[in-house]
């Protein structure tokens, strides 16, 4: 068994659709990235890719590239979720914490948990998305970003 840690932050901005896991929340800002800037995705992906001990996502995916401008990150967990599969690991649990002033997540996590579940193929009880705010504190509780930290646990299916 391997455990992996994953951790991401973008700051919110005008005119970008905000997704998470997958899921577009009505909001009147989004993530700022080169990507589509879903950092519970990043966050997971490199959980998983760190379970594995190869790398993180901007090493596979780095913003200097324009090919990955835009780019879905389900697309980005869709490669990682293809590795954990050749390398013969499994992923025991999902455990995930996004942290955001506004707007408020809680109607959204179980869409988010359904769509992550979907794509690392796994059960929904295996994946647990829960969201804190930042008690206005910092720029998490100024609502000027949102942050997700993640942790995986993954086992040898070799045995």
């Amino acid at each position: 068994m391997r455990i992996g840690q994953g951790y991401d932050i973008h700051p919110l901005r005008e005119g970008r659709a905000l997704i998470l896991g997958g899921v577009t929340i009505p909001h009147s800002q989004g993530l700022d990235g080169h990507s589509d800037a879903d950092a519970l995705t990043h966050a997971v992906c490199d959980a998983l890719l760190g379970a594995m001990g190869e790398g993180d996502l901007g090493t596979r995916y780095p913003a200097s590239n324009p090919a990955f401008k835009d780019l879905s990150s389900l697309l980005m967990l869709e490669n990682v979720v293809q590795t954990l599969t050749a390398k013969n690991y499994g992923l025991v649990n999902l455990d995930t914490v996004i942290c955001a002033q506004a707007p408020k997540l809680s109607p959204f996590l179980i869409s988010m948990q359904k769509s992550l579940a979907q794509v690392l193929q796994v059960e929904c009880h295996q994946v647990n998305v829960k969201v804190k705010s930042g008690e206005g504190i910092g720029m998490i509780g100024r609502a000027e970003g949102i942050a997700v930290l993640a942790v995986c646990l993954i086992q040898s299916l070799n045995s």
